[in-house]
């Protein structure tokens, strides 16, 4: 038997960064608005729900803070010959699950992508041609960094973030990234320390002529309030972020930045447990009424809304949306359908640089401490001579080498045994792990849609992922490799271990769980989930959220573009949609 409730303003779907956002602004200017949560609550003061969190083995190896397979999981396949089979444990990516998200375990780096990468298409067919993209299906977004600026300042400040900035209206400054696009003002926190490695990484890279700065970090270096008067601490260098909470609410996260904000206005209401199953839709199919949802009992539940937000891991949404029957299922065969479109994943190629006789205390450090450089980001250098679009951006990161998951060893040493021993025990502290972090074009074939054999515990199909590397991908990571040997040298290591990616996709090793795609955002409805606002073309009051809206995705790290886009989307809601529901234009 469904329960139905009494109806309510706004629903949203996950209650995570994103989710956090829409709360927090549209309960200030008065709306009603009902968080659900399918995971469990989320507290990281260590008073309450968490006193031991520097426990490497429960948090970091067993994913205490992930989405648990063996209850919810995908299916995988790197093309369509090929049958997919569920992923039976999660360690190609990580989604998170419970309050907070993925906001909670992040390592908090911070980027504003590059004004190039909202016109990927049509500056690239411009300047080089459209063979230039290897048959990428790569499209623009729709929307101008110029107009989404003001919501990254927005969330740079509810979020404490701190950097150094490198354009402010269009003035370079020195020490920021000289290459990133015009900023409104400085960051609202200083820039994290920089460690031995990042210093020994920012001199090689100047005196290979780049331009290296300090990764923008969510990790605060101060005490700081933000504009809604939520409270956050210092950062203590501890080197537990990833994977991790932050007992020093150093972190930003949803819990400190948003959620608070939501629940003190009195017109939120947090459900936890709550495993939403279907948008419901009216006769027409043109407009939601409501959400069917399961509690931690067992219990089903329809709750009305006027506007349903959703706002859970991308891959949750795309599903959510194929099951509920919102917007045309994407077909790889004729191109046509807009429902799990343009799933792009990252492109990262690392290496390590080892030392005889330098000692780096890699055991501390910060999620987002690091020096990066950005010279072969985006459309940042001329690609004329290069077979590939888009680019990577460098970094050398200090996050804490955690002694289970940290063992640096040179190339050629046993995978076991007391050789194995004696190199982790020679090399821990004297080695440096860079990452040349690079974007991923959307191709024709690379897609989610609903697994025909697999289903879950409620009967529904699992969300198949079909993906694998382009020519752009591996083209990239051939050219980053190569630059970085070339940084190893100029740095002045005594054995350089760097490798492209090759070969196929392996959802077995951790690179990110930057999933992008599947409900794009764009001008035209024929290749397009939603529009540059975030609203369903096909049901106006439904607004997808999320990183499920980047139409393919950039080198950098996702989190403060699916942060400002959602900051952009309830501006508008509040000045627009709300006086006239319909679509917006």
């Amino acid at each position: 038997m469904t329960t139905r409730l009494k109806s309510v303003d706004v629903v949203t779907i996950g209650v995570g960064w994103t989710g956090g956002i829409v709360a927090a602004e549209l309960t200030k200017a008065g709306y009603h608005v009902v968080g659900l949560e399918r995971g469990e609550n989320r507290n990281t003061d260590p008073d309450f729900e968490i006193p031991q969190i520097h426990d490497e083995l429960a948090y970091a190896v067993r994913h205490k803070f992930m989405q648990d397979a063996a209850k919810d999981t995908y299916t995988f396949r790197n093309d369509v010959e090929q049958t997919a089979l569920p992923i039976r444990y999660l360690s190609g990516f990580l989604p998170g699950t419970g309050l907070g998200g993925a906001g909670v375990h992040w390592n908090g780096q911070t980027w504003r992508f590059l004004p190039w990468d909202f016109e990927t298409r049509s500056a690239t067919v411009k300047r080089y041609g459209e063979e230039k993209l290897n048959g990428a299906t790569s499209q623009d977004w729709g929307i101008t960094y110029e107009e989404l600026e003001p919501s990254f300042d927005k969330f740079d400040y509810a979020a404490g973030i701190a950097g150094k900035a490198g354009n402010i209206k269009g003035t370079i400054q020195p020490g920021g990234n000289a290459f990133e696009g015009p900023r409104s003002r400085e960051y609202p926190n200083p820039p994290m320390k920089t460690s031995y490695a990042g210093l020994l990484f920012r001199e090689a890279a100047k005196k290979l002529g780049y331009h290296p700065f300090p990764q923008p970090s969510a990790n605060v270096t101060r005490p700081y309030t933000n504009p809604d008067g939520a409270k956050f601490g210092a950062c203590v260098y501890c080197g537990y972020c990833e994977r991790f909470g932050c007992e020093m609410f150093a972190k930003s996260s949803p819990q400190l930045a948003v959620i608070p904000v939501a629940m003190k206005t009195g017109n939120y209401e947090l459900r936890t447990g709550c495993n939403v199953t279907k948008i419901n839709l009216d006769s027409t199919g043109k407009r939601a009424v409501s959400v069917t949802y399961v509690d931690g009992l067992g219990r089903e539940f329809e709750q009305p809304a006027e506007m349903i937000f959703l706002t859970s891991f991308i891959l949750n949404n795309v599903r959510l949306l194929l099951v509920s029957g919102v917007g045309k299922p994407y077909d790889p065969a004729s191109g046509e359908g807009v429902i799990g479109r343009n799933y792009t994943y990252q492109m990262n190629t690392g290496g390590t640089y080892f030392f005889n006789n330098k000692a780096f205390n890699s055991f501390m450090g910060a999620g987002a401490m690091g020096v990066a450089v950005d010279d072969f980001n985006g459309d940042n250098f001329d690609h004329r001579d290069v077979d590939f679009v888009g680019g990577a951006y460098l970094l050398v990161g200090s996050t804490g080498a955690r002694p289970i998951q940290y063992h640096p060893v040179p190339p050629g040493t046993p995978s076991w045994g007391a050789e194995w021993k004696k190199q982790v025990v020679k090399y821990y502290d004297r080695a440096i792990g860079i990452n040349a972090s690079g974007g991923v074009q959307a191709y024709r074939g690379n897609y989610l849609d609903l697994d025909p054999t697999y289903r879950d515990a409620y009967g529904l199909p699992l969300l198949r992922i079909t993906f694998d590397w382009g020519p752009n991908e591996l083209n990239q990571s051939k050219f980053m490799a190569e630059i970085l040997k070339k940084i190893g040298k100029a740095i002045n290591a005594d054995i350089v271990a760097v490798a492209p990616r090759t070969g196929h996709y392996n959802s077995t090793i951790y690179q990110s769980t930057h999933n992008i795609g599947g409900a794009i955002m764009g001008s035209d409805p024929e290749n397009s989930a939603v529009n540059k606002y975030l609203q369903s073309w096909d049901v106006h009051n439904v607004f997808v959220l999320g990183a499920s809206a980047f139409p393919q995705n950039s080198a950098y790290n996702p989190t403060a573009m699916l942060c400002a886009l959602a900051y952009w989307n309830v501006d508008n809601v509040i000045k627009n949609y709300v006086k006239h529901p319909g679509p917006l234009v």
